[in-house]
């Protein structure tokens, strides 16, 4: 029964592939997987969708900029949980010209900032416009597409080939987990990844502070106008986008990599936050593409108005959190203590350089938890490393031990335990903060007693700058003579009621403006 059926829908297919300009002025219906009937992934180059039979010359071409690590396909290919993106056949199926651009990311050699990505979008801008005899573009842009989109409109100048830009979970104020990656005891396998590139390093609150400082100021900022779409779905249950998310819960709602907060700007006009939608899903065409057509179907830009920015509000942080992460030498056994109370939700994330790893958890009784191994994927931070995580894990009060060995000559960790516990530790910081500054604000559980905080602090070279055991962490950054973005490892160590001890992590970069 089933061969008749194949042989029909592979006719089908074949008809459409090889005559996709048919006269007809209805709506397409294409089957299956619609293709660009050219494709190149050299970075620079850009390609054109095919012309739809139902095409709206009236209609503003739309310009499909995709987030970190992707390429042009991420708008028709596969997506890494929710099948093929269709987002290229909606558009195609309304009557739009497509356009798909490649930025420095394509060549699978890493991430680049939004500055350098920025200016070849620009570049790239400007030919398209030039192909549709100046028309105005419009682009919708994914993930750090955004970001990539706006240095290429604001300090390149290429904000009047466009009229709007529609951002789809875009992290325009950073994300925590790009923080998470550059900290101290995750450089170690950054580092090996190959994961520290440039544009992780450019996603931390501290750079993205900055990078709004120059931006939304900017006179350019008002040319075009501004659309922002979000998702409060963390993915599929034990994905990196779900691991990611346990860690943003306590940052807020997210999508598994960028958190609600984060995807808006004060003088965009956010259409909708879908609880369905996570950072995968957000830039499928089926979607999401009804609800921002209506949006495409002009340029126009209603008149520019001042706005008077706000000072941005600290970021506050709440947390009950151990972090621990280090290089390993082959097959020597470590032990990374840590106490959880029996009040603890907790769950643990562990990502390795190989997966030749022996790793579990030992409980106070000294019941034995073995790790599990998750497919790596795409929206993982350490992208290209093993994730683990430890299932079903009672919460027992006491100290636990995290057992690790590897079979391999280079290799590092980094473990999350994510306690969820009732008692938080909170950290209040602004993005960015200038010489003489007094806007840190941090707390421990009252419970808590004979409170120590030690700080690492390094720069965006992974440089460790100052470390000290102080309970006064606004003046120990405050002492920093240089201006730039500094990543903070906070340790909080402390003896509960019962006289155990404990030791919680918050993970925070900050600008640090001295001129």
């Amino acid at each position: 029964m089933r061969k008749p059926l194949f042989i029909v829908v592979l006719f089908a297919l074949l008809l459409f592939a090889v005559s996709p300009a048919r006269s007809s002025a209805s709506t397409i219906q294409p089957m299956g997987k619609l293709n660009p009937p050219d494709e190149s992934f050299t970075p620079g180059e850009w390609f054109l969708g095919s012309t739809p039979p139902n095409a709206e010359k009236n209609k503003p071409p739309i310009v499909f900029v995709q987030g970190r690590n992707g390429s042009a396909s991420s708008w028709y290919g596969e997506t890494e949980h929710h099948g093929v993106n269709d987002m290229y056949t909606k558009a195609y199926e309304a009557g739009y010209r497509t356009v798909f651009v490649q930025l420095h990311d394509a060549a699978g050699n890493g991430s680049a900032t939004q500055y350098d990505n920025g200016g070849l979008l620009a570049e790239m801008l400007a030919e398209i416009s030039d192909h549709f005899s100046g028309q105005k573009l419009n682009i919708v842009a994914h993930s750090k597409g955004g970001l990539d989109t706006q240095a290429a409109l604001v300090h390149f100048g290429a904000h009047h080939y466009v009229g709007k830009v529609i951002t789809l979970g875009s992290p325009h104020h950073g994300t925590h987990l790009a923080d998470l990656a550059n900290s101290w005891y995750a450089g170690w396998l950054s580092s090996l990844l190959g994961q520290d590139d440039e544009g992780t390093v450019s996603l931390q609150t501290g750079e993205m502070a900055e990078f709004r400082a120059n931006t939304d100021a900017h006179a350019n900022v008002r040319k075009n106008a501004y659309y922002t779409v979000a998702g409060t779905n963390r993915g599929p249950a034990f994905s990196a986008l779900w691991m990611g998310g346990q860690y943003l819960a306590s940052h807020g709602a997210n999508d598994g990599l960028v958190n609600d907060w984060s995807t808006k700007l004060p003088y965009a006009t956010h259409l909708f936050t879908d609880s369905s939608l996570d950072h995968d899903h957000i830039r499928v065409g089926g979607k999401v593409f009804s609800r921002i057509e209506p949006y495409l179907r002009n340029s126009a830009i209603a008149s520019a108005q001042t706005l008077k920015l706000q000072k941005p509000s600290p970021i506050t942080d709440r947390s009950s959190e151990f972090i621990h992460g280090a290089p390993l030498q082959k097959q020597k056994k470590v032990k990374v203590p840590f106490y959880m109370n029996g009040s603890a939700k907790p769950s643990f994330q562990l990502y390795s350089r190989s997966k030749d790893l022996n790793a579990s958890l030992v409980s106070p009784s000294g019941k034995i938890y073995r790790k599990s191994n998750i497919p790596t994927q795409e929206y993982s931070i350490f992208h290209g490393a093993q994730q683990s995580d430890f299932t079903g894990v009672a919460a027992e009060e006491g100290e636990w031990i995290l057992q690790i060995t590897t079979q391999e000559d280079n290799d590092a960790y980094f473990f999350i335990a994510n306690l969820n516990e009732r008692d938080q530790y909170s950290l209040s910081l602004p993005g960015k903060m200038k010489k003489g500054e007094h806007s840190l604000s941090f707390q421990s559980p009252s419970a808590l007693k004979n409170v120590h905080t030690h700080v690492k602090v390094i720069d965006e070279t992974g440089k460790l700058v100052t470390e000290k055991t102080t309970n006064d962490v606004q003046k120990l950054i405050s002492n920093i003579r240089k201006s730039g973005v500094y990543n903070m490892t906070i340790e909080v160590t402390g003896k509960n009621t019962q006289g155990k001890k404990i030791t919680r992590t918050i993970v925070r970069s900050v600008y640090i403006e001295k001129e």
